[in-house]
């Protein structure tokens, strides 16, 4: 699809500014809330959000409200990307400017996580506990199970491990399984509890979920369970658990459908309130899988959270075309 000359002159109109563009770079590492562009561009929320709505109706970006935050993206895809991608591509690297912008949006994603660790350190201990006041644990865990499959799986892999329950709830199933988490109090946790479950072939790794240092298509289980709404960039994060699916392999997801308990932000270190079948659908078939699968488990009481299942797979044609 291409887009009408007014069109593009009103892309380039939007684009080209200097802190639109500065914007548009900052949104290229990961979608952003309006305040956090705030104190990267040093520049008022009026202001910035004027430059926000601009880009969007060029639909060179995405508005995405979030309970009391909004949020914003670059389009996800179309003539309007593709244009935002050439443009971006012809700013200099180390260019002052925008070396600064990456500097501050760092330091923020430096007191996320310090912010993060702080968290999963005070409340490790009653980690299951937390979980266990929003909904009832023993019908999401049966859900679970019933979404991941009857296996056997030659590997597993569980992404934010936490405590390790994912582990000791599916690991029976699995001939081998690796866990990796962030937080070094979670791991000792769930090293502990998967002792206890007797599970001899399961390792338990500190490891980054957007960069896992694991092989590409090796696991045909992967399970990533409430942790998307902890992570300023899902959508990277799901890219990076999708490619370690292997050919006829499954991606399982749990995570909360859109709510607006906002206390979860402040007392329990939430950064997105939930997420749409929508969206998690779109990344992942962008990811390369399909045949997406979801299952709903409202709250046993009001106010609740309601509980999404996402499964996807990689199809086993996979195989063939890398062969």
């Amino acid at each position: 699809m291409e887009l009408r000359s007014e069109e593009v002159v009103e892309a380039l109109r939007a684009a080209g500014e200097t802190s639109r563009l500065r914007i548009l770079t900052l949104l290229a590492r990961e979608e952003l809330a309006v305040m956090e562009l705030c104190q990267i561009l040093s520049q008022s929320q009026p202001r910035v959000s004027r430059h926000l709505k601009l880009l969007a109706e060029a639909g060179l970006i995405e508005r995405f409200p979030d309970g009391a935050w909004v949020f914003y993206r670059l389009a996800a895809g179309g003539p309007r990307r593709v244009l935002v991608d050439h443009i971006l591509g012809m700013v200099k690297p180390g260019d002052h400017a925008y070396e600064k912008d990456a500097e501050r949006l760092q330091e923020i994603r430096r007191l996320r996580s310090e912010a993060a660790s702080a968290y999963f350190h005070l409340n490790a201990a009653r980690w299951d506990q937390i979980r266990s006041l929003y909904v009832s644990e023993a019908s999401v865990e049966s859900a679970i199970i019933k979404a991941a499959g009857e296996g056997p799986f030659k590997q597993m892999v569980d992404l934010g491990a936490g405590t390790g329950r994912m582990l000791t709830l599916l690991g029976p199933r699995a001939q081998s399984a690796v866990g990796l988490d962030l937080s070094q109090q979670m791991l000792n946790i769930a090293r502990a509890n998967v002792a206890k479950a007797g599970l001899k072939r399961c390792e338990l790794r500190h490891g980054d979920i957007f960069n896992t240092d694991l092989a590409s298509h090796s696991a045909d289980l992967v399970v990533v369970h409430q942790v998307l709404h902890y992570l300023g960039d899902p959508a990277a994060a799901l890219k990076e658990s999708a490619r370690l699916v292997a050919p006829g392999g499954r991606l399982l997801i749990v995570d909360f459908a859109p709510h607006k308990l906002e206390f979860l932000r402040d007392e329990h270190a939430h950064r997105r309130l939930g997420f749409n079948d929508n969206e998690i659908e779109g990344w992942l078939l962008k990811a390369g899988l399909s045949k997406v699968k979801i299952a709903t488990l409202p709250p046993s009481a009001q106010p609740g959270l309601t509980v999404k299942i996402w499964t996807a797979e990689r199809g086993r044609e996979h195989s063939r075309s890398a062969a």
